[in-house]
């Protein structure tokens, strides 16, 4: 690992000196809309920039996720995965149009994953300007249906199929740098759909309001006690509903997330939240649906794991401060299978999931060594025969 470390630095500099290309990726990827589901325009544009560095295979799955593999020297060595989600939340009717400034650029979707994306298709480039070959193959892979009702699709279905082990992982995403994830929590995330319908044979002598229905499921879930150990939480995401000023509202609509280091007590949350919901829409007499939009297991790689410690020394060598959080990224996926992988930031960036996000330039060099140094690290065997138990 010491043979290396003391190069991360300059490899930092050396990034630098292609960060036009670097950048004319994340703009030219980035400014083609990817909502989830959608994501084929921006697809053919991963694939066609994979084949001008000229990988040595370029092709997708049987899912569409787009990969460019880069063989290495050894026939026995698994690969490497290097991953980073094409989708957005944004749709085709939203302005994808890029601003470059001198430090910055500005545009939606841009820290998420705009330049993670972008940095995971100049990878070929960068290997070239550094002079580096390994001996994994390197597997990059643009994942597709990763965000929202996407539930991480494509990396289920790639690692699903994938024919060989893997021998570790790194996720890309844009921000923020210092992020280092090496665990998720479980999760699964729900919608409750209320509906004031008219058409059941009667009318309401007094008509219940959809909001203030939804607004009740809130309160009696905020009554829920939940433990701190295992570490559990309700997040009330999102919430919509009704038509006009002054009309009584007929449609609402509740978002919230259930999180726990336990799978176990996710599962139990979920069934007082069904509790809750059935309860309230006999009490009203109102049709409250209530469906699982998607989930994950918890799982993780324990801190003294040679994956996470030398990632850690990796980060300190570039002067990068590590935060760690869980996470609900491809990380997840790649843990439940047993293959050890961590997630890291890319830069720092402003408005994260707005319209008028911005992402900083000067620090990507050094996000981008971090990358280098872990894959360095993984093919010299950090991850070898480690099991994650």
């Amino acid at each position: 690992m010491d043979t290396y470390l003391d190069k991360l630095p300059a490899f930092a500099d050396t990034i630098k000196s292609i960060k036009e290309t670097i950048i004319a990726n994340i703009v030219l990827i980035g400014q083609v809309p990817s909502p989830t589901f959608k994501e084929k325009r921006r697809t053919s544009v991963f694939m066609e920039r994979l084949a001008e560095f000229q990988v040595d295979e370029c092709s997708t799955d049987g899912y569409r996720n787009p990969i460019g593999i880069i063989r290495g020297t050894s026939e026995t060595k698994p690969p490497i995965f290097v991953v980073a989600h094409l989708d957005t939340i944004f749709g085709t009717d939203v302005d994808h149009y890029y601003t470059i400034k001198e430090n910055s650029i500005k545009g939606v979707a841009i820290m998420d994953n705009s330049v993670g994306i972008g940095v995971l298709v100049s990878l070929p480039e960068i290997f070239r300007k550094l002079n580096l070959r390994f001996e994994s193959d390197i597997v990059l892979a643009g994942v597709i249906q990763s965000s929202g009702k996407g539930n991480l699709r494509g990396i289920r279905h790639l690692l699903k199929t994938w024919p060989t082990p893997i021998r570790g992982a790194v996720c890309i995403e844009s921000a923020e740098l210092g992020r280092l994830n090496y665990y998720a929590d479980g999760m699964i995330r729900c919608e409750v759909d209320c509906n004031i319908s008219t058409t059941n044979g009667f009318e309401y002598k007094f008509k219940p309001n959809a909001i203030l229905v939804i607004h009740e499921v809130i309160n009696q879930i905020m009554r829920l006690r939940l433990p701190q150990k295992p570490r559990s939480r309700v997040i009330i995401g999102k919430t919509s509903g009704g038509f006009k000023h002054g009309i009584i509202a007929n449609d609402a609509k509740l978002g919230f997330e259930i999180q726990s280091t336990s799978d176990k007590m996710v599962k139990s949350i979920l069934n007082d939240i069904k509790d809750i919901v059935e309860g309230i829409s006999h009490e009203y007499e109102v049709d409250l649906k209530l469906k699982t939009i998607s989930n994950i297991h918890a799982a993780r790689l324990k801190f003294n794991h040679p994956l996470v410690k030398n990632t850690v020394a990796v980060m300190e060598t570039l002067d990068i401060e590590p935060v760690s959080e869980p996470s609900e990224s491809e990380l997840s996926i790649f843990l439940s299978y047993k293959i050890p992988a961590v997630t890291l930031g890319i830069t720092h960036g402003e408005n994260y999931h707005q319209l008028n996000a911005s992402a900083e330039i000067e620090p990507m060099f050094k996000g981008i060594a971090q990358i280098i140094g872990v894959i360095m690290a993984i093919d010299s065997g950090v991850c070898d025969e480690q099991n994650l138990a």
